[in-house]
Formats: structure tokens, sequence, C-alpha cells
């Protein structure tokens, strides 16, 4: 086991510990609408309308709902401009960023997945 892996992992390892990070991480990122919706604000959509524009199909409703679940859990920030009270941005905080490289991996990793299941 490289170093990496046991600085995660206890020895002996403890599965319900791991079990239950898991369930965690999956209960902050995961749905069909978190991911999308950091990835857009990661692209530079600050605005409602601009984040909601750019993720075909998601709702109104979704989007309003998933970003104050996303806010409660640290990983947006709602901003709002005081010269124009009706002038919102969410920004992406830096605990968000923290898993960023987590992001791309599993772009990468879908990637690849795409090619490998088209057989290419």
């Amino acid at each position: 086991m490289n170093k990496e892996i046991r600085e995660i992992l206890s020895n002996p390892r403890n599965q319900a510990e791991e079990v239950q990070a898991l369930q965690d991480t999956i209960y902050v990122i995961g749905g069909k609408w978190k991911l999308p919706i950091i990835n857009s604000i990661c692209n530079g959509n600050r605005r409602f309308r601009e984040i909601e524009r750019s993720i075909p199909g998601i709702t109104t409703r979704m989007l309003s709902r998933e970003l104050k679940e996303m806010e409660l859990n640290k990983l947006v920030k709602r901003v709002e401009d005081p010269d124009f009270p009706t002038k919102v941005e969410y920004m992406s905080t830096e605990y968000c960023k923290s898993f960023g490289g987590i992001i791309l991996e599993m772009i990468r990793w879908g990637k690849e997945h795409r090619k490998k299941i088209r057989g290419k």
C-alpha cells in the first residue's frame, strides 16, 4: 500500500468507517445536479439564470433547492450586492475547490469509460 493510501485508510482497515466516509461524500456531492452546478460555477457562471441556462434539463425549483443545500454544506457561497438588492451571485468556496482533483478524475474516468463501452 503506498503512502497516500495509508494516510487515508486505517490499519487495520475499518470497513464501517470507510463506508460512512463514502456515504458522506455521496450525500454531499451526489445526485443528478450537484456536480453540473459546481462545474457551471467553476466555468464562470455566477448568476442564477446563467447557471440555469448552462445546465440542460434543470428546473428553476431544483436549482434553487440544490443551491440552498450546497450552501448549507459549505460548497457554494451566496453573495448579495448591497448596492443592487436584486443582484445575487454564487461562488464556489475554498472547501468546494478542495475536491477539484476528484472532479477532474471523475471527468477523466467518464471519458475513458465512454470510450471503453463504445469499443474504441
